[in-house]
């Protein structure tokens, strides 16, 4: 069995060509993952502010920062998502260094605020990269394998976090600098990669009248139900790491290593499994599949739901089928909405497109802790029910896109597909 024939079995892309975007990418996963786990316990360890005080401040640091995708948008369709992923990689490398001078509530506002933006710029241009990387044929597999990287990114920068704050202040500080380094080496790569599949296309000279801006995308109605449809995701992706410790211990009343061996369970499918999964679906539909993952993602919650009626010695048990519907779900949903926020979008105007694409993340990750914990307030089954709810009302939305054109070269089911057509070919059409 040769190289190309294993990748295949394994459900990952062709990644001849591209190894500077793979290693970028692997930087970039476990970067923006630290940024989600080290914030707090940096600002903790080497302030003496008030555990408060940081928590408003960096929570007001990323409500500013809430409209970075929109404005990253004009900039995607001007310059190209490579430039802009560039640039959002040497702004994450500036603002961690300015970690190190952020010593009171101002100072802190300011670098999360820059730290986040970058990262949400990153995650909107990005989606654009990987069409250059990809073959029409291993859209799904390279979405997939993102996928993959960023959920292990998030594992070891949680893990990463960890070690520096045992190691103390000056361990804590020197992974700041690593981390900067981390990004500015990623950019690197990318301003310096050429993609195997073709060469980033020159920007359109033409636009088709009336069709330019964000009011190309607010008139959209199918594009703005894709929208609608992966807020229930990224809220229904939020209940397991904001929720299920405090479900577990407060309210099952069962032992805390629990919701750390299905955090790390979790992590570990996603990342062994990921990828065959979207290689086993790339033929399908990625509306049917997205529909999937989310009455997937409803049984998931129901089965969490359900586990208030069972006996404590029957809890562990019950967490297996539960976290088992949930991460299947998880893999099942990132494949087609990558695939769908690009193939949607009118190649001129994608950048904006993928800018209102990002809002339903940053939107969603936003409300999340919020809205979830005061469902849980209300009472313990509040939290499954809703979010089980809004995924069902998003199986109708998703049903209702349609399939990309043919020219977005969409799979059809069971059907075997086209090769892509060379490089030159598709600059010149």
């Amino acid at each position: 069995m040769n190289s190309r024939e294993l990748l295949a079995k394994w459900g990952l892309p062709e990644l001849s060509g591209n190894g500077r975007f793979v290693t970028a990418n692997v930087m970039d996963s476990l970067g923006n993952g630290l940024v989600l786990a080290f914030t707090v316990l940096y600002f903790t360890t080497t302030t003496s502010l008030p555990l408060g005080s940081i928590g408003a401040a960096l929570s007001l640091g990323q409500l500013v920062a809430l409209p970075a995708p929109v404005l990253a948008g004009p900039l995607i369709d001007r310059f190209g998502p490579r430039a802009v992923v560039v640039a959002a990689n040497l702004v994450s490398a500036v603002g961690f260094c300015a970690f190190l001078l952020a010593d009171s509530v101002w100072k802190i506002v300011v670098v999360q605020c820059v730290v986040q933006a970058a990262s949400s710029v990153y995650w909107t241009s990005s989606r654009g990269l990987v069409l250059l990387a990809a073959r029409r044929r291993d859209q799904a597999r390279w979405f997939g394998f993102i996928g993959a990287l960023r959920n292990i990114g998030g594992g070891f920068g949680a893990a990463a976090a960890s070690v520096a704050v045992a190691l103390g202040g000056d361990g804590i500080r020197a992974l700041v600098l690593v981390n900067a380094l981390t990004f500015a080496a990623a950019a690197f790569l990318i301003a310096t990669w050429r993609p195997g599949a073709a060469e980033e296309a020159p920007a359109p000279t033409t636009r088709p009248a009336g069709s330019g801006g964000y009011a190309a995308v607010l008139r959209d109605g199918r594009y703005l139900r894709l929208v609608l449809a992966n807020l229930a995701f990224v809220l229904a992706a939020a209940v397991v790491p904001v929720l299920l410790a405090v479900y577990i211990t407060e309210v099952l009343h069962a032992s805390a290593w629990l919701a750390g061996a299905c955090l790390v369970g979790n992590m570990v499918l996603v990342a062994l499994v990921q990828t065959l999964v979207a290689g086993m679906t790339e033929r399908r539909r990625p509306r049917r599949v997205l529909a999937l993952a989310a009455v997937t993602n409803a049984a998931a919650f129901a089965v969490f739901g359900l586990l208030l009626a069972v006996p404590g010695w029957l809890v562990a048990v019950g967490l297996v089928p539960a976290m088992a519907l949930f991460t299947l779900a998880e893999m099942l949903s990132m494949p087609p909405s990558g695939e769908l926020s690009t193939s949607l979008a009118p190649e001129h105007v994608r950048g904006r497109y993928l800018g209102v694409f990002q809002l339903s993340w940053t939107v969603g990750n936003t409300i999340a802790p919020a809205l979830l914990t005061m469902l849980l307030s209300r009472g313990p089954l509040w939290p499954w029910v809703v979010v089980g709810a809004l995924n069902l009302l998003a199986v109708p939305l998703v049903l209702s896109l349609g399939d990309p054109a043919p020219e977005d070269g969409a799979p059809q089911d069971g059907a075997p597909q086209e090769p892509a057509p060379p490089a030159e070919e598709r600059l010149a059409s």
